[in-house]
């Protein structure tokens, strides 16, 4: 079992980081959204959207690999915007068996059993994948956030840089992306919330979809409990991965860093890849 969730873990990261989308300033006329114009309800979306600084919580994940099976298994999250996304599995009496961190700067995970790590720079794991990472896009997926690649959060200004579409009781934000990219944001009309991120590359074939249902409050906002990321490529096998939040807070007490002991072993990337491909 943790073996199929640091497989998951990593081959999620990679498609999701890669499907970082890039952005221009060209302004474009939108649709109508009820009373209205497309350029006031986006600028009426980020007026109200939550700037939360920190969110934890407890996540039940159950990842559904097609003919390979599925597996369940709990964790703690733990994330401050802009620093850190921690996931933390605790299975045995709350005894940490293995944690993976994301940072700007890294993606740490660690094997608490068998005390050994691996530890990749946003760098390196760029050009594997040859192409540019960003971790404020990679956190707003977690954070139900609209995005623009390289900033934190979303201002006015930001509004010349989409198109908005009216799709019945829906509207999709769409940013305007290079010809090999596409992004778009699906939120509610009426509510303002975001439903669904779609993101894609030309050329790689790698399409992930996350979705967002059962919202409740969270700081004085609305947050989805229930998260559903599905990614797929052409001509292959998709992957999806449910995630149900409870015990939700803002509490922003706790350590962004992780410290390891020289008790550690550091696995190289060679040896990672042979996991990953078991």
């Amino acid at each position: 079992m943790r073996r199929s969730f640091f497989r998951y873990v990593w081959m999620a990261a990679a498609v999701l980081l890669m499907a970082a989308c890039s952005t221009s300033r060209h302004a474009e006329k939108s649709s109508m959204i009820g009373n209205l114009k497309g350029e006031e309800y986006l600028e009426r979306l980020i007026e109200n959207a939550p700037r939360w600084q920190a969110v934890t919580g407890k996540v039940a994940f159950s990842l559904d690999m097609g003919s390979k099976g599925t597996t369940s298994l709990s964790a703690t999250v733990r994330m401050k915007k802009g620093e850190v996304i921690q996931l933390s599995v605790a299975p045995l009496l709350g005894i940490e068996v293995a944690r993976v961190e994301i940072t700007p700067d890294r993606i740490l995970a660690i094997d608490r059993l068998h005390k050994r790590y691996v530890e990749i720079s946003f760098g390196t794991l760029s050009g594997m994948l040859h192409t540019e990472l960003d971790f404020n896009s990679l956190q707003s997926l977690f954070l139900n956030e609209v995005f623009l690649p390289g900033k934190a959060w979303l201002e006015a200004d930001d509004v010349r840089r989409f198109r908005v579409i009216s799709e019945g009781g829906h509207a999709l934000l769409v940013p305007r992306l290079s010809e090999t990219v596409s992004c778009s944001f699906l939120t509610g009309a009426e509510s303002g919330l975001l439903e669904k991120t779609s993101l894609g590359m030309e050329g790689t074939g790698y399409k992930l979809e996350w979705d967002y249902s059962d919202f409740s409050g969270l700081g004085g906002k609305m947050f989805p409990r229930h998260m559903v990321a599905r990614v797929t490529k052409s001509g292959g096998a998709g992957y999806s991965l449910d995630m149900r939040f409870s015990r939700l807070s803002t509490d922003s007490g706790w350590n962004a860093t992780t410290d390891l002991s020289s008790k550690y072993s550091k696995m190289n990337v060679e040896d990672l890849l042979k996991l990953l491909l078991k």
